[in-house]
């Protein structure tokens, strides 16, 4: 595949989307000469924001004449009479539209299919359920300090085409892949150099029609992975320890439990297992003599899940030979990714924090366990606080996934829960063992936000955290972390 190929080809991109993705895959294809249909369900109204990223496109004399949008529908011939199609990772395999055009032999490609195809660079992958895009961006973080070109791309609100132009064979190239960008390329047979899988919890399950399903396309960032690549992988996830029985790469796996990493036998686990960075007795060590490289407090992140996320950056960073030092200071600077247990305010005694980015349960309960030690660790013993002190903000739209465990932590460690409405709220109600601590379930954001000010006292917390995916009331997570801290603000 070349640059060339897709000057005056007729592609049909599917699915503009709101997050930047779609816009970034058209902007690429106009640029290269391609002649492009853009269709997308959503109305012209609800892509209005995406539209005007394209506007100057449209505009151009020349560029102008190479786009063409069909909104608020698809339509069949359209998938029929063209030469190529490009979906949305959002968009399932099964779409009768995809079907038509494998059908008529037309070839049906992704925005990162053709990006491992045509990045002349080694590229560092990162995927898990959860902690990707905090793994991503710290790794990229770390590499800036030391090299002179780092590109971050992928699942990250932009296509990673925007970025091909900028890259050469010396780049350093951090890349951030959900499972349907791994599924949606796996025919190219091409695995990152190096990869992260951060963890793999259930997720998607409205998408696939088992776990298992979503195992597979997870595994498929290190599938093609030559002997000589490497694979870093979370030792406290059970799931990561099990796939690595059957990965060729080279193997290193990170804790935040270094005592027990350190007593394990991992060449039994793996012949190629080795030890990536650990954390032990409030220090952070590399390998198995014991690199000492910095102290945990240098890490401004909160939470046990954050450590982990860190320790693999750090084992990433202690391959490519970066500086301790250099290690040390990103560190210190980063603050973490908006949405993700991002302090917004403190008004009268009370803190908000925006964790939207939680759309499944095991992202809330690790949110409410993080912010429950890190604000409170004097309150905190076996696992549940004596005085509560958070309130909780939760519920939405259900992607097929158990609410039990969230219900019982809730339970456990919740002063009182504000629900907002969707298909999974009902499910989230009966699973919270205590339904006196719910205040009432509201599908607008300013009326939860003081309902749980309402219930909050000087020194509590008020914690978005939904555990559920956000359409619905939302365009996407991050508008209504938006809508959250625009909340904060009319107080």
């Amino acid at each position: 595949m070349e640059l060339s190929d897709f000057k005056n080809k007729r592609v049909l991109v599917m699915g503009i989307g709101l997050h930047g993705g779609g816009v970034g895959v058209i902007k690429f294809l106009v640029e290269q000469g391609a002649k492009v249909l853009a269709t997308d369900l959503r109305s012209k109204t609800e892509l209005a924001d995406s539209l005007k990223q394209l506007k100057d496109l449209s505009a151009s004399p020349n560029q102008g004449k190479h786009i063409e949008y069909v909104l608020g529908r698809h339509r069949l011939e359209d998938f029929t009479d063209t030469e190529l199609v490009i979906k949305n990772p959002g968009v399932p395999d099964n779409s009768e539209f995809l079907a038509a055009a494998r059908a008529k032999g037309i070839p049906i490609e992704s925005d990162i299919g053709i990006f491992l195809e045509l990045c002349p660079a080694p590229i560092i992958g990162v995927s898990g359920t959860k902690g990707k895009s905090t793994t991503a961006t710290l790794i990229a973080n770390i590499f800036s300090q030391h090299f002179p070109q780092v590109i971050l791309a992928g699942n990250i609100r932009q296509s990673a085409l925007t970025k091909l132009s900028e890259i050469t064979k010396d780049t350093i190239v951090v890349l951030e892949l959900s499972s349907w960008q791994l599924a949606d390329a796996k025919e190219h047979k091409k695995s990152p150099y190096v990869a992260i899988i951060t963890n793999i919890l259930e997720d998607h399950l409205n998408r696939y029609n088992a776990f298992q399903d979503y195992v597979e396309d997870k595994k498929l960032i290190h599938k093609f992975q030559k002997d000589k690549d490497y694979l870093f992988l979370n030792f406290a996830d059970q799931l990561s320890r099990e796939l690595s029985k059957e990965v060729k790469s080279r193997i290193y796996f990170y804790s935040t439990d270094g005592s027990t990493l350190l007593k394990e036998e991992l060449p039994k686990i793996n012949q190629k297992a080795r030890l990536g960075a650990y954390a032990k007795s409030q220090k952070i060590y590399y390998g198995a003599a014991q690199e000492e490289i910095c102290d945990v407090k240098d890490v401004k992140l909160i939470g046990q899940h954050n450590l982990a996320n860190v320790l693999a950056a750090v084992s990433v960073a202690d391959l490519y030979n970066v500086p301790r030092e250099k290690i040390k200071k990103a560190l210190r600077e980063f603050k973490g990714l908006a949405g993700r247990l991002q302090l917004i305010a403190e008004k009268d005694g009370v803190k908000f924090i925006n964790d939207t980015t939680a759309t499944a349960p095991d992202a809330a309960i690790a949110a409410i366990h993080a912010v429950s030690a890190h604000y409170f660790p004097d309150r905190v013993k076996k696992g549940q606080t004596k005085e509560k002190h958070l309130v909780l903000i939760a519920g939405g739209a259900d992607k097929d996934l158990d609410f039990t465990k969230l219900g019982e932590t809730i339970a456990d460690h919740i002063k009182a829960v504000v629900l907002l409405e969707g298909t999974a709220t009902p499910k989230l109600t009966q699973a919270i063992t205590k339904p006196e601590i719910i205040k009432g379930t509201t599908d607008n954001m300013i009326k939860a936000v003081k309902l749980a000010r309402s219930s909050a006292s000087d020194g509590d917390i008020i914690l978005l955290s939904p555990g559920c995916a956000s359409f619905g009331l939302f365009k996407h997570e991050f508008d209504r972390g938006q809508k959250f801290n625009e909340a904060i603000n009319s107080l």
